[in-house]
């Protein structure tokens, strides 16, 4: 017959869920340590709790060794010789268990030490316990009860062990008191120093899947299979769903005869928000699905190696794409696995036109190409940050003249080089700039405009005469006769060449007569 002691060592092994063996080696260990302190000293100790009377008792274990040569330390090593004194069947290679009085001597400290010891073992088989009794359990539902509230934190019996629902674990909308019954899911469990070892959720996707294949039967015999599941707790909820059966309406299963089905999970989740979409393989049509109730017009994919989709939608759907807060999309987002982009028809026009606006490349003339434009000019000019001939050309007199070191004539002499430049570009001829070659007197630069040539008309100015190298200056009729020939550039052929010719017979010479030269 068992006696007191070990029944209540079996009693509390059913209580805690452990081994009985477990806490009698507890209780053993306890008391080695108990006696180790009491007698100070360093042998090897052992208990052993004799299961009919009770009675723990303590003994050194000492090693046989054959000659005392062999004996390194004595508290831990005896001869043969010395071993059979206490027992006569002692052999070399065994033990020896030389007896230690406990009973009467130990005292209340060593019996308080003991009972730490035996509460440490305990815990620690405990834990060991509920360890291997849960681990296999991640990612299912149990039956909980609420045990008791600390803080944020919710303690939940779920049977052989408490389970801790954290903040985060919990839904905002829901809220709990002691004594009642929830359905969590277990989503970790750990080897805790303390407090228990299994963490509980409520705001797991398991418990919305659970909760569907719960409620509907086709999903429990699998003809309509759960494919993906996206969840913000207390928010929204979107599981994608497909049927296995074309005669089977994977959607309708899941909603039940006016919503009756899908009710009853938004109830069980306190009023959250559930989208059921119909699973596609294809991710654009995929993705028109998740991003409802918003309607989508057009899904691109920009990277299908890097899973990445570009969504556009009508202006006035945009922020219910989104979503508050984003929800919308990032929820269709986790849905799809696939990272999506959600722009405007507007937004979308613009980038177009951006991107049209890029692929008309403008052209980048450095200034040296102007040969109108000394280096010195070029040096101030780049200096004043004005690198190519296009920012040139944009630039107003009055923005040149703010340069150091430009005046109006310098902004005269670059507009030339400039309208040159481009006129080459065009096919045209260019207007030179005469300058006098001896003299260091300004010359009076001769332009004519096209606007002048079309019209038939030509500057007086224009036609002024310049000196030549000799210093010489051009005749009037000269000039008369230059101003004809430009002009029958732009008037029509008769009355240019009448205007020539009218300006030739004026210049002609006239003979003087005989008695002329005789007078």
């Amino acid at each position: 017959m068992a006696s007191e002691l070990y029944n209540i060592i079996e009693g509390v092994s059913r209580e805690k869920g452990i081994d009985p063996q477990i806490v009698v080696s507890a209780v053993e260990d306890a008391i080695v340590v108990a006696t180790r302190k009491y007698y100070k000293t360093q042998e090897n100790l052992r208990a052993v709790l004799d299961k009919d009377s009770g009675k723990i008792n303590a003994y050194a274990v000492k090693s046989i060794v054959e000659t005392p040569e062999q004996v390194e330390d004595p508290n831990l090593q005896v001869t043969v010789e010395q071993a059979r004194k206490l027992d006569p069947a002692a052999e070399a290679g065994g033990e020896l268990l030389i007896p230690k009085v406990t009973e009467g001597i130990l005292g209340r400290i060593a019996a308080q030490l003991a009972k730490q010891v035996i509460f440490q073992k305990v815990r620690e088989a405990e834990r060991d316990t509920v360890y291997n009794e849960y681990i296999g359990h991640v990612n299912e539902i149990v039956n909980a009860t609420v045990k008791r509230l600390e803080g944020p934190d919710v303690i939940l019996d779920i049977g052989k062990a408490e389970a801790r629902m954290g903040r985060k674990e919990q839904s905002r909308l829901e809220s709990f008191a002691v004594g009642e019954r929830i359905r969590v899911v277990i989503v970790r469990v750990e080897k805790a120093t303390k407090g228990p070892g299994v963490i509980a959720s409520r705001s797991a996707p398991e418990l919305v899947q659970h909760l569907f294949q719960t409620e509907v039967p086709e999903i429990y015999d699998g003809t309509v299979v759960i494919r993906a599941i996206a969840r913000e707790a207390g928010e929204r909820t979107k599981i994608a769903v497909m049927s296995k059966d074309k005669d089977v309406d994977a959607v309708g299963a899941c909603v039940g005869m006016k919503g009756m089905r899908v009710q009853s999970i938004i109830r069980e989740l306190r009023g959250e928000k559930i989208d059921i979409i119909e699973y596609h393989e294809d991710p654009v049509t995929f993705a028109e699905k998740a991003l409802q109730p918003a309607k989508v017009s057009r899904v691109t994919i920009v990277d299908a190696a890097d899973k990445h989709l570009e969504v556009v939608v009508d202006d006035t759907q945009l922020s219910l794409a989104i979503g508050k807060k984003g929800q919308n999309v990032r929820l269709a987002a986790k849905l799809l696995g696939w990272k999506i982009d959600i722009k405007s028809e507007e937004e979308k026009r613009q980038e177009v036109e951006q991107q049209m606006s890029a692929l008309v490349t403008q052209t980048v003339t450095p200034l040296e190409l102007v040969t109108g434009l000394g280096e010195g000019l070029v040096e101030k000019l780049k200096a004043a940050g004005v690198n190519t001939v296009e920012s040139l050309a944009d630039m107003t007199p009055e923005q040149l003249e703010a340069i150091e070191g430009i005046g109006p004539k310098t902004v005269e002499k670059i507009s030339i080089a400039v309208n040159n430049y481009f006129a080459s570009l065009d096919g045209g001829e260019a207007v030179a700039a005469a300058e006098p070659e001896n003299s260091g007197e300004a010359a009076t630069e001769a332009v004519l405009s096209e606007e002048s040539l079309a019209e038939g008309t030509v500057e007086a100015d224009a036609l002024a005469a310049e000196p030549d190298s000799a210093g010489e200056a051009e005749s009037p009729v000269d000039g008369e006769l230059e101003a004809a020939k430009l002009a029958a550039e732009a008037e029509p052929p008769e009355s240019a060449a009448k205007e020539v010719a009218e300006a030739a017979t004026d210049q002609a010479p006239t003979e003087e007569a005989p008695e002329d030269k005789q007078s």
